[in-house]
């Protein structure tokens, strides 16, 4: 298992896995022929089928053609068999001759793979992959889950994850000022702002809840713009861990130094699902986003509130399981409805599933790792059309854009 730092990327969205996964792809590519005197890029199945809403073709488009003209191909309908988010780069001379060929996938969270080897990364650097066996360690060893990652990652871990709170603490800033429409057909406007004044004037328990909601909905509407965020696990769901943290902190005043060390314990569960099964929401719907998401906030409100290892396990699996079988399903291919909503009301979830589990012993029945595995194989179930296609749910009968 990698590094957390695979998991927590820091870009510009609105995708992880079609908007930050295509250019990292489309650099690395030209980095390997500068000399090219043209492009061609075919894209496959979910890939094609919502690039346009995810800005894939702007994100491919804006790095290779300062160097040499791109011809961009969609295949919606074709789906390699590794992955749906597939890529196919291909360079050529002054004659047109292919001088090189590269196909790639897009796996979720901004990284890549080639036929089950995910490229340029670090190493696998955690030895034990599931949370039963962290979970046993930490109640061996008397440590929680941050001293896990903390044994495992480099020194300079903490730093990274300081600039991945500044990061998140300055999106949902940036969020709550704005009051405009977001980019796209579909002249959604921005709510957060709206939401963050309504919930100061409510008391106690329904201005915590709206605030939270405010939090939430200024770090997806700022995704949605393009804006700078962290993938918490991806682009589509980035709103949900930084709403958690921020409102716990704003209200609390927990320390950025406890905060990181929630975000260590959060990028430990979604470590787990990544390496276990997916958070791309192409290959396994939403329920591998937004549900992650949720498990992550879950985890790490848990931490905060000074859950057991126990508790914090049991919060986790609450905040995956109530999200199974979560379809994606954007309309018109974008990252907005019902994506950014979504954001909120997990952020909200993931609340409840702290309080849910603080009541109990951490003592409960179907167990996070089982919860992952059937998320895996549901995902697996899903018909296609329900995978990041824009053909069904809630996105059909909406066309897609052109």
């Amino acid at each position: 298992m990698k590094s957390i730092r695979e998991l927590y990327r820091i870009g510009i969205g609105p995708s992880s896995s079609h908007t930050m996964g295509p250019r990292k792809a489309a650099e690395i590519f030209l980095s390997k022929h500068p000399e090219a005197k043209a492009f061609q890029v075919t894209l496959y199945g979910s890939l094609a089928a919502t690039g346009k809403g995810h800005m894939t073709d702007v994100a491919i488009i804006d790095t290779l053609k300062p160097h040499a003209p791109v011809e961009l191909l969609w295949e919606p309908q074709t789906f390699l068999p590794f992955h749906p988010n597939g890529m196919t780069f291909k360079s050529k001379d002054e004659q047109g001759t292919v001088t090189d060929e590269w196909t790639v996938f897009s796996v979720g969270g901004g990284a890549l793979a080639e036929e089950g080897r995910e490229s340029g990364t670090t190493p696998d650097i955690y030895g034990m992959t599931h949370m039963s066996e962290i979970l046993n360690w930490c109640e061996r060893t008397g440590r929680n889950y941050w001293e896990y990652v903390k044994q495992c990652e480099e020194e300079d871990i903490w730093d990274y994850l300081a600039e991945v709170w500044k990061t998140m603490r300055e999106a949902v800033e940036r969020g709550l000022d704005q009051e405009t429409v977001l980019p796209g057909p579909l002249n959604l406007r921005r709510k957060a702002a709206t939401y963050y004044i309504k919930a100061k004037g409510y008391k106690d328990n329904l201005r915590s809840r709206g605030l939270v909601f405010a939090y939430a909905l200024a770090v997806s509407e700022e995704n949605a713009s393009g804006g700078k965020i962290v993938t918490a696990p991806t682009c589509g769901s980035c709103g949900v861990v930084p709403a958690v943290l921020y409102h716990l902190q704003k209200s609390r005043e927990f320390t950025d130094i406890r905060i990181m060390r929630a975000l260590a314990t959060a990028g430990l569960v979604g470590n787990i699902v990544k390496h276990n099964a997916s958070i791309s929401g192409a290959e396994a719907g939403c329920q591998a986003e937004v549900g992650v998401a949720c498990s992550m906030a879950s985890a790490a409100a848990s931490q905060l509130f000074g859950g057991s290892p126990a508790q914090i396990e049991y919060a986790a699996e609450m905040g995956l399981e109530h999200h199974l079988g979560m379809t994606c399903d954007p309309v018109c291919g974008l990252v907005q409805i019902p994506c950014i909503e979504r954001n909120a009301y997990a952020a909200a979830r993931a609340l409840d599933a702290n309080i849910y589990s603080a009541f109990t012993d951490g003592v409960h029945r179907v167990s996070f790792d089982k919860v992952v595995a059937v998320m895996k194989q549901t995902g697996h179930d899903i018909p296609s059309l329900y995978k990041e296609t824009s053909e069904g749910g809630l996105a059909k009968d909406y066309e897609q854009m052109e």
